[in-house]
């Protein structure tokens, strides 16, 4: 991934920004050609034009320091608590996240960012 700097710039305008939650097709870990539809959170920007984003899980993970815990939000309907995977970084294409979900706010956001940039060396 080269040198990656994350940045917080949430912008309500239907495109896809670091610090946003928005919805896209996650192929499993398995690499099979099977996924599932599901939310993510941008944390950076590519000059190439990717986005560099981590999966969220509503699924239960106390105690696992690959998931950071960030509560509930508006992206789970059911208002169940969730989870990002920070083992698992996802590139994006912007035309392939369907919708924008909401923005974590900055607290959230900077919490995984941390974790992130400790696991991976990133700015």
């Amino acid at each position: 991934m080269g040198q990656v700097r994350t940045e917080y710039s949430p912008a309500h305008d239907g495109d896809p920004d670091p610090g946003e939650i928005v919805w896209t097709w996650v192929p499993y870990e398995e690499n099979d050609g099977r996924g599932k539809d599901r939310p993510v959170l941008v944390v950076a920007r590519e000059a190439a034009g990717t986005f560099l984003a981590v999966q969220l899980s509503s699924k239960r993970h106390d105690g696992d320091r690959e998931w950071v815990p960030i509560g509930s939000g508006p992206w789970d309907r059911s208002g169940r608590d969730s989870w990002v995977d920070v083992d698992r970084v996802l590139r994006l294409h912007e035309k392939g996240m369907r919708r924008e979900a909401c923005a974590l706010d900055r607290m959230r956001f900077n919490s995984v960012v941390h974790r992130l940039r400790e696991r991976y060396g990133w700015r």
